[in-house]
């Protein structure tokens, strides 16, 4: 998944950056290019790469509940009590 998603931004990139090249003679072409790269990194790479690097998250970890406020406070709790030391 590491590798599609490396070539796969490589492969936008260089779309974007052959654009902007290409645009001071085919002004049509390059645009057209520029905006496929950037349309094909914010709606195929981006998914991808959020999908990969949040797989195996709990979503619960993340999450405000009554229990992670009671650690939250239990913890700068402690926090205090060692600056007072």
């Amino acid at each position: 998944m590491r590798w599609i998603i490396l070539f796969l931004f490589f492969i936008f990139s260089s779309m974007i950056l052959f654009g902007f090249y290409i645009k001071g003679n085919n002004m049509q072409y390059g645009d057209l290019l520029v905006g496929l790269g950037i349309a094909g990194g914010a709606f195929v790479v981006m998914p991808l790469f959020l999908f990969h690097r949040w797989r195996k998250r709990d979503v619960k970890d993340y999450m405000l509940t009554k229990d992670s406020f009671k650690k939250m406070r239990e913890y700068e709790g402690s926090k205090e009590r060692n600056k007072r030391k």
